[in-house]
């Protein structure tokens, strides 16, 4: 193997040493050896994957196919167990690295007094593996081998604080609610391998290209439908969203690394990836792009109502997948991945400025017991702020460009779409501001022991905010519209993933674009739309004085909302209910009186055979003889017969 392919197999490896040595040795490990251990396996894996991206560039910007063994064969099918190098895994990598860096370093701060210390990190480097291992994969089955790990992973960081059954109940909830998607997924690559032979993304999209597919294909539209089950799981889209709020159960970072760098990311990660596929499938895309921006229309509504920090940030990120998923229904392939960059760096940054402000607070997470942080967390209030105003799309930071790009896309897909996609553009800004006015303006609600003890947090808990702010305001030059540059770099960057889609779709890429005017109109309107409902909020939360009233006081649409439309309770009686009874009824019927029945009745009749058949055995010697000569005369009658 050459440098660079050690390099790129070094790059998941060293994360799952990391895991080896402090998931084996946690109780022997030194505590003061456990965290730098878990985060130098991770920054090392971001020094090698800026070293990648460097030889990539220099070296033309091709593939790079790093084989390491055959794994399966069987008749003409050979699945090999080898990476794969592109501009999408290379953007992937630098994110899932490079946040996962920074999110590895706050939890050494933030877990410092925990009891299961060694434990977390093992298994955050464990995530990391996996998702490196998701988005590496050189074919459909390593994507999916990946994909099953981050479901693990996650299973087991939500119930990391395992003895509250809470907890445990939300870590079953998505583990369960991603297995429902996952057998979608599996099926489209059983699918993929009946219909090409193969599962490699170099093979199964050449043979599209080249094949005789037509666009509707019901084949492939059938095995879209099935991948895309296996997102909606994943990434939380409706009707598989409601794992990822409750996965709020795990400690904070866990939810930093679930909602910003890793998890939900897959499902777009996979739909990008597949992007050949798709295009073949425009039903499909209708179904993603619909599916997106009602996901993103329901969880801004909730996240309006919550109260719980934590809670706000997971029907936000539940809101911006759906965004992404439009950009993706709409054929918009490179805007939905520039929002899941710009996405990582303000939604981490969110997630962390939460744990500093619980971790100041003596673990309160309730906002209505908040207020007039700003005094006392400067840093966690400046950095909060900058990641408010990135995600509700004000310019110049970085969620303006990838959501008003999203948006212009939309726009020129379906003007139906176009209205919703605002409409919850304007919620999002009047939650998050509500959410940092309630946190951080007006005078303190807590207890005297938490005003007593409130603190700004230590500098490995600051750093990596202060990086992240730093990217949430930079972040989205990277992606400059052309009425502001005629060079965007991320587009260009990107351009050679789709070549096989323009052939096989080439309408889908040649609409004609809206004018720099029409543009620079719609810049106008989604950047007043921010800004009015910032100024909303700011009227009814900003100067501390009207708190969200108790939780039992909602009435009507109110109450409804903020239960969250009772889809959970909906689901329990629906799915959870039936369920359980249908097993008490397996097992006592079919459990109790069919199988047991028919093991004790074998066991019956092997016990009274066996009775009888050992009064034989009489002790009585001429009743042996007897035997011994009826035997004898039998077996002589046989022969002579």
């Amino acid at each position: 193997m050459s440098g660079l392919e050690i390099s790129i197999a070094l790059i998941p490896l060293l994360p799952f040493l990391g895991f080896l040595i402090n998931g084996l040795g946690f109780k022997t490990v030194p505590k003061s050896l456990v965290g730098p251990l878990g985060i130098l396996a991770v920054v090392a894996s971001f020094a090698l994957t800026l070293s990648v991206f460097m030889q990539f560039n220099a070296l033309g910007k091709q593939p790079i196919l790093v084989n390491l063994f055959e794994w399966i064969a069987f008749g003409e099918v050979s699945i090999r167990f080898s990476f794969l190098v592109d501009q999408l895994s290379l953007l992937m990598l630098m994110v899932v690295t490079g946040i996962g860096s920074l999110i590895h370093i706050y939890s050494m701060g933030y877990m410092s007094h925990d009891e299961g210390y060694g434990k977390f990190f093992a298994y955050l480097n464990l995530f990391m593996f996996s998702m490196l291992l998701l988005v590496m994969g050189s074919n459909y089955l390593i994507m999916f081998i990946g994909w099953e790990g981050v479901g693990l992973c996650s299973y087991l960081l939500i119930g990391f604080w395992n003895k509250n059954n809470d907890y445990n109940d939300a870590a079953k909830k998505a583990f369960i609610m991603n297995r429902i998607g996952d057998l979608g997924f599996l099926l489209g690559i059983f699918m993929l391998l009946g219909l090409f032979g193969s599962l490699e993304y170099i093979e199964v999209f050449n043979k599209v290209a080249t094949g005789t597919f037509s666009v509707g294909d019901a084949t492939i539209t059938a095995i879209t439908l099935l991948l895309f089950v296996g997102a909606m799981g994943k990434s939380a889209q409706v009707p598989l969203y409601t794992w990822l709020p409750d996965a709020m159960a795990g400690p904070t970072p866990v939810s930093a690394l679930i909602h910003a760098a890793t998890m939900v990311t897959a499902g777009i990660y996979m739909v990008v990836r597949s992007n050949a596929l798709f295009v073949l499938a425009p039903f499909s895309l209708e179904v993603v792009g619909y599916v997106g921006v009602l996901t993103a229309l329901l969880a801004a509504t909730i996240g309006i109502f919550q109260n719980d920090i934590k809670k706000v940030l997971a029907y936000s990120t539940v809101s911006q997948l759906g965004y992404m998923f439009l950009a993706l229904g709409v054929g918009a392939f490179t805007s939905g991945m520039f929002h899941v960059i710009t996405h990582a760096f303000f939604k981490a940054l969110l997630f962390l400025g939460a744990g500093s402000v619980i971790h100041a607070m003596s673990n309160e997470q309730d906002i209505r017991n908040m207020g007039g942080l700003a005094k006392d967390l400067k840093i966690t209030y400046i950095t909060f702020l900058i990641a408010c105003i990135a995600i509700s799309g004000i310019p110049p930071f970085a969620g303006f460009f990838s959501k008003d790009e999203i948006l212009l896309h939309v726009f020129e897909h379906n003007k139906l779409l176009y209205a919703l996609a605002v409409l919850g553009s304007a919620m999002t800004s009047f939650y998050m501001f509500r959410l940092l006015f309630l946190t951080f303006n007006g005078s303190f609600r807590g207890t005297a022991h938490q005003r007593e003890h409130l603190h700004e947090s230590p500098l490995v808990m600051t750093f990596p905010l202060i990086v992240l702010a730093v990217l949430s305001m930079a972040g989205g030059f990277m992606g400059l519209p052309p009425v502001f540059s005629s060079t965007n770099w991320l587009g260009a960057f990107m351009e050679p993933l789709f070549a096989n889609a323009k052939i096989v779709n080439p309408t889908m890429f040649a609409h004609p674009h809206a004018s720099h005017t029409m543009e620079l109109i719609l810049m106008g309107v989604s950047t007043f739309v921010a800004l009015a409902s910032m100024l909303v909020a700011f009227v009814v939360y900003g100067k501390g004085k009207n708190i969200p009233a108790e939780d039992s006081t909602y009435q009507g649409v109110t109450k409804l909302v903020y239960n969250k439309y009772y889809v959970d309770e909906l689901y329990n009686s629906a799915f959870v209910k039936p369920l359980m009874r249908a097993s008490e009824l397996f097992y006592t019927f079919v459990d109790k009186q069919v199988v047991d029945g028919i093991v004790e009745g074998v066991g019956k009749i092997v016990k009274g055979t066996s009775e009888r058949v050992r009064t034989l055995q009489t002790g009585d010697t001429s009743f042996y003889l007897l035997l011994m000569v009826a035997g004898i005369l039998t077996i002589l009658a046989l022969n002579f017969l």
